[in-house]
């Protein structure tokens, strides 16, 4: 298969995972354990998801604008406070996860043993809160569980990033769509600072780089195209309906993988 046709579809299924609560990582990774696209680097699986960020930016325009332009008000700086507690939480522990030596895995049992038990979770979960959720403001102490949340999609590719703390603001009261909103916004400079110290971390190395940059940027691009559809859509379907049909999309998939993976 041509490298640019890699590329692509590379950068389609980044788009279309990354804002979804499927594991945009675990989706990256099963094509490639299971031989049917060319295995990349670590550096490629992390630093496209920053061109999926800028999706973000475009389906939440007021709220960027809020707080860009009013941040000197009390609540617009609050939310922006938050924000920042909670990047600051996963920028360090994700740092520190780097140091202990933390790389992606070689197999897919770990993604899909992740996203069979996240699935789980969220059918438990929606069918606990279902629409008894009745915060409309994110508080600290959610924007500080959401902080260490993200955490999980890093220790245990398939969690989810997105999947994990938007199951952890639905337990604690939150309403899906300002969960999703916060949990979206606090992505931008999340997967930002992750694929800007990947690719330091690459131009810094004393070992020959290898990385062709162009089908980096090439994927980079799709997938910020395809994600800013995603989660226009994901917004629209919110709306009206819950995270249920994602868990059994996960279950069905874990399972799916348990049975390549053992036979």
């Amino acid at each position: 298969m041509p490298d640019w046709l890699t590329s692509i579809l590379f950068g389609i299924i980044e788009g279309i995972t990354e804002f979804l609560p499927i594991s945009s990582t675990g989706h990256l990774l099963i094509p490639q354990q299971l031989g049917w696209l060319e295995k990349q680097s670590d550096m490629f699986n992390i630093a496209i998801q920053s061109g999926a960020v800028i999706a973000v930016i475009f389906n939440f325009t007021d709220r960027v604008k809020q707080l860009i332009f009013r941040w000197h008000e009390p609540e617009p700086r609050d939310y922006l406070a938050k924000l920042l507690v909670a990047f600051c939480i996963t920028g360090f522990g994700g740092v520190l996860i780097d140091k202990l030596g933390f790389e992606l895995p070689e197999n897919v049992l770990p993604v899909a043993l992740a996203l069979l038990v996240g699935g789980v979770f969220f059918v438990l979960v929606e069918n606990r809160v279902q629409n008894r959720s009745r915060l409309d403001n994110v508080t600290w102490k959610i924007a500080i569980a959401i902080g260490l949340g993200q955490l999980l999609a890093a220790v245990f590719p398939g969690a989810s990033r997105s999947g994990s703390t938007i199951l952890i603001a639905l337990l604690m009261g939150l309403r899906r769509v300002p969960a999703i909103e916060f949990t979206f916004l606090l992505g931008v400079p999340t997967l930002l600072a992750a694929g800007a110290y990947k690719v330091l971390q690459e131009l810094n190395s004393s070992n020959e780089i290898t990385e062709d940059w162009v089908q980096l940027a090439l994927a980079t691009f799709v997938s910020a195209v395809t994600a800013f559809i995603s989660v226009k859509w994901l917004l629209s379907y919110i709306q009206s309906n819950t995270f249920v049909v994602f868990g059994w999309y996960r279950i069905v998939i874990g399972l799916i993988l348990l049975i390549i993976t053992f036979t």
